[in-house]
């Protein structure tokens, strides 16, 4: 969807600007660190290590850093004590929302996470709340003038979920968590640079937000998550108008 991609727009472009300022880097590292700890030092084989190395060279993380981070983790076998949680809520007006969290406190995390629910108009859910709602994938956008054959070809062997054209008339190739790395690589290797690709929760279904007020509440709320230091990642499954989502660039 149209909408759908100028919202990715946007997220990237606040993204690239929180890494000039180095906001998110301590996220990535702590990303970088565990991934390596859980799953071994070696890209190839581990899947979340690749998605989290892709992430850090998207934001301008230069590989010494991203290799010392790497190293870090997997030197560290017995680990730092930190660990993944999630929590669920609601935003304003019942939008689904899901945080991704890494802490050595959950207490912590927790209070702050549902702080800043409080604050924003939303409230932290109950395990499973919300989660139906969202299933995790790797999509890989693939620049303007890619024909879907040329797509298809380059990542039949790779093994890719599906291939979608968007309202844009881009292509966005979706993968497993697992099969990601194989199918960048594939398109890589084509000569098919793509635009911006991760992994991460998507939604099935989708909450419209055409209200421009509206859109603020929820762009608030995910702004004051992201801030948080435990925070890793925030989704959504709203769905913002043009209309809203001019009004909030």
């Amino acid at each position: 969807m149209a909408g759908h991609s100028k919202w990715a727009n946007i997220k990237h472009r606040k993204a690239a600007q929180d890494a000039k300022r180095g906001k998110i880097f301590s996220k990535l590292i702590r990303e970088l660190n565990v991934a390596a700890r859980l799953g071994g030092p070696e890209p190839d084989d581990n899947p979340r290590l690749r998605a989290a190395i892709d992430k850090a060279l998207a934001n301008n993380m230069t590989k010494d850093t991203i290799q010392r981070a790497v190293d870090r983790g997997a030197g560290n076998a017995d680990g730092d004590a930190m660990e993944d949680c999630v929590y669920e809520g609601y935003g304003p007006e019942g939008v689904a929302m899901l945080v991704e969290c890494m802490t050595d406190n959950r207490n912590r995390t927790v209070s702050d996470v549902r702080h800043a629910f409080n604050k924003c108009g939303g409230n932290l859910g109950t395990s499973g709340s919300v989660a139906f709602l969202f299933r995790k994938q790797g999509r890989l956008l693939l620049p303007e003038g890619v024909a879907e054959e040329e797509a298809m070809e380059a990542t039949l062997e790779a093994e890719p979920e599906e291939i979608e054209a968007r309202d844009d008339g881009r292509l966005e190739v979706v993968t497993s968590p697992e099969a990601f790395g194989r199918v960048k690589d594939a398109l890589v290797a084509a000569g098919i640079e793509p635009e911006h690709s991760d992994v991460g929760l998507y939604p099935e279904t989708y909450t419209p937000i055409e209200d421009v007020e509206l859109a603020r509440k929820v762009v608030r709320l995910i702004d004051r998550l992201e801030d948080l230091d435990d925070v890793q990642n925030v989704y959504t499954n709203a769905d913002f108008s043009d209309e809203a989502l001019d009004a909030l660039e």
